[in-house]
């Protein structure tokens, strides 16, 4: 539990917190018309960006997640586990599953904040109204509707790549050898219907109620600081 919540707390302060700094910057660099233009170029980007850089971080503290729920006598703690991981495998095995987590994780994130961010203006859209014509609380709620959708196609995607992740920190998985020689060996066992199907409908449950509450909880931070979240806007409108 202390590896799962420092691991999605850092990577979750990096992506949130990232995509906006990489979309502002954009939207500076390009200027509004032609940001506008190429919003969805920006969300994809933006994400692409903060996520590599929040998994750099996230992976160690995944690892011994995986390592220590594989096995519930590896570790006392996230400190204990960091310390037997680095005697045993080195730093390298803080990032055995680097390659599998962007794999999961930077599509999952592209989808997750171009979804969203297309669901959003779609729900703006239909009312006539744009976020500073809302309250706050009525933003929260756009972010809540558009999260669900969001958080259904960013798990769809990343399903078979989780499934892989779920799998290659276990002692043993996909036998010797390099890394993808072993995802390849795993994807083999497993099947590729498998992959992308097993598990899949509790997992759109779960992340489109968790990508939903992310935004949620964002936004609402963001209005506690006196900040408010970055929205493109159409110069021509």
């Amino acid at each position: 539990l202390g590896a799962t919540a420092a691991g999605y707390f850092v990577q979750g302060w990096f992506k949130f917190g990232g995509v906006e700094f990489f979309k502002i910057n954009a939207v500076q660099a390009m200027g509004e018309e032609k940001a506008w233009a190429n919003k969805t170029p920006i969300y994809l980007g933006s994400a692409a960006a903060a996520e590599t850089i929040a998994d750099v971080f996230l992976c160690p503290l995944e690892a011994v997640r995986i390592r220590s729920v594989a096995d519930p006598e590896f570790c006392d703690g996230l400190a204990d586990g960091f310390t037997k991981m680095l005697k045993a495998e080195g730093v390298g095995g803080f990032y055995a599953g680097l390659g599998p987590i962007l794999a999961k994780q930077v599509p999952y994130t592209m989808a997750k904040f171009a979804v969203q961010g297309s669901a959003a203006e779609a729900i703006y859209n239909s009312m006539g109204k744009s976020p500073s014509d809302l309250s706050s609380g009525q933003n929260i709620g756009v972010s809540l509707a558009s999260g669900v959708v969001a958080g259904v196609a960013a798990a769809i995607i990343s399903h078979p790549a989780d499934t892989l992740l779920s799998k290659i920190n276990k002692v043993g998985a996909g036998g010797d050898g390099p890394l993808f020689q072993r995802l390849g060996n795993i994807a083999k066992e497993v099947g590729f219907v498998n992959l992308c199907t097993v598990g899949l409908i509790p997992r759109c449950v779960m992340i489109g109620t968790l990508t939903a509450g992310q935004f949620g909880i964002f936004d609402t931070v963001m209005n506690s600081l006196g900040a408010s979240k970055f929205h493109f806007h159409n110069p021509n409108a």
